[in-house]
């Protein structure tokens, strides 16, 4: 019987999907992702299901809408027993590592990975939890603002540098491990990097792979508040966005290091794929590279994510099988609930006819193996975080998107005739019914009104327990990676000679 297919998941964090010269940016240079899209399958609509951080990467490990867990913002819990690929592949074979950041929140911080040889990044607590209540009020000590595009420079050590840098040594290091292991199981391998999330800035050697002068810039300028739909001006009260709050050179300067911040990510990928070619896991891996979400890079006067709009709901997918025979270019719209299904089924595991939980998403191994796939596939995506007052919906069916939230009016926009979305038809009477049936897609989905309510009762719990747990003795729910040092390199109770001859690779026999 031959042996299921290792699979290989990297993601990178806020990097949307036009920022690469593989989706048609001229400007980045990324000759590793690059090399990925040539002989890989590269999904040209493929979106998040949640334009922030943890719930983005809790859908898409679990398979389910955001609602559905009530995964609302970086500071909701992500259930322990809610299944994820992790678990479905460790239960169909495969042993699971985890390298990087998944903004797990909880006392549960592996979600069905066995090893996880990485800290997170970011916090694993309730902290981050908004408050609909008081729409106006800013927690400053973790909302964004300006100063990541004030800031942005070259800069040799930050926090994000220091935490990839750690990533991708674990991740290279955990190949060659698997190499010299005597567990013959398949592997499911996630290696999930923190760039280019602002604050930008990235390593002097890949800012100067760049010509500052021909950095571009957003495409569309600042559009007036008075031009503006009402989510995005409560995005722009909520990062302190205004006219005269960054000027044209320190947009520049962040497009700059964010585009370095990519060239620094693809880096690391290249040396991951240099591990696996040394030991020769390339032969049977199968790479999916994609990010969390996107950002907007000054787009419309708009930064960071939480939009949903294409630069910051778009999102680079790109799977590779091993030979490269599948490599083609897909537009039909998909997003990443459809990766649960999609391993299951290039895993060959039983649970995808029966999965353990629902599943929002469908495999995409027939369009792998198959034709183009249908142009009018739904994708919905959704957004409960800082910025919105009420559930955000999004709807993209064939060239059509529609954005719904109860306390603002509709949009519409035509993807094929307006790219840049400038033009809402949400009201033009010619599109009336485009219009209704796309709202229609979003009331068959979720109810608005009972996710509301859902999310405000979250929020209050959540806002109680994180006030709770920081008075007197405090405990962590950050992961701390386990390190037997007593059994690490060379111990008197090892034999050298064997030590030495195990750790070759290639190996001398």
């Amino acid at each position: 019987m031959t042996q299921p297919p290792n699979i290989l998941l990297i993601q990178a964090d806020q990097l949307c999907a036009q920022a690469l010269p593989c989706y048609g940016n001229p400007v980045v240079k990324s000759p590793n992702i690059d090399s990925l899209a040539e002989d890989g399958v590269v999904f040209e609509s493929a979106y998040c299901n949640n334009p922030i951080c943890a719930p983005s990467r809790f859908s898409m490990l679990s398979g389910q809408h955001t609602s559905r867990i009530q995964a609302f913002d970086n500071g909701a819990e992500f259930p322990a027993d809610i299944p994820t690929i992790a678990h479905y592949l460790r239960d169909n074979g495969y042993q699971t590592c985890l390298a990087g950041k998944m903004h797990f929140v909880g006392a549960d911080q592996l979600h069905g990975y066995e090893e996880r040889v990485t800290t997170d990044v970011y916090p694993s607590d309730h902290g981050w939890t908004p408050d609909w209540t008081r729409p106006e009020d800013r927690f400053d000590w973790w909302y964004h603002n300006m100063d990541s595009v004030r800031q942005a420079e070259s800069c040799e050590r930050t926090n994000q540098i220091d935490f990839d840098d750690e990533v991708g040594f674990c991740a290279v290091r955990k190949v060659y491990d698997l190499a010299r292991s005597s567990d013959d199981r398949p592997f499911f391998l996630t290696v999930s990097f923190t760039n280019p999330h602002d604050p930008y800035a990235c390593p002097k050697k890949h800012w100067d792979r760049y010509d500052h002068g021909a950095i571009d810039m957003p495409t569309t300028g600042y559009i007036p508040d008075q031009d503006l739909d009402q989510h995005s001006l409560r995005l722009r009260r909520a990062y302190l966005q205004s006219p005269d709050a960054v000027t044209d050179e320190q947009v520049r300067n962040a497009r700059h290091a964010y585009y370095g911040q990519i060239s620094y990510i693809d880096d690391k990928i290249g040396s991951i794929l240099k591990a696996l070619s040394d030991t020769g896991f390339d032969q049977n891996t199968v790479i999916v590279f994609t990010a969390d979400h996107g950002d907007m890079l000054g787009e419309k006067g708009l930064w960071y994510k939480m939009s949903f709009f294409e630069e910051s709901v778009r999102v680079p997918l790109i799977i590779k099988t091993p030979d490269g025979s599948d490599a083609k270019r897909l537009s039909c719209p998909v997003s990443l609930v459809d990766l649960a299904p999609t391993l299951l089924d290039i895993s060959g595991s039983p649970r995808l006819e029966s999965p353990a939980a629902p599943l929002d998403g469908e495999s995409l191994v027939p369009l792998i193996e198959g034709g183009e796939g249908d142009a009018g596939r739904t994708v919905i995506s959704e957004f409960f975080a800082e910025g919105s007052i009420a559930p955000c919906f999004m709807v993209r069916q064939g060239r059509f998107k529609y954005i719904y939230s109860q306390p603002d009016p509709p949009q519409l926009f035509d993807l094929e005739k307006d790219p840049l979305e400038l033009r809402n038809l949400a009201l033009l009477e010619e599109f009336e019914e485009t219009a209704r049936h796309m709202q229609e897609a979003v009331f068959a989905h979720q109810d608005p009104d009972a996710v509301r309510q859902s999310v405000l009762k979250s929020q209050k719990r959540r806002r109680l327990v994180f006030e709770a747990s920081g008075k007197g003795r405090r405990t962590s729910w950050d992961h701390t990676p386990d390190c037997e040092a007593s059994s690490k390199y060379m111990r008197n109770h090892l034999d050298l000679n064997e030590v030495e001859s195990r750790a070759r690779i290639p190996s001398k026999g």
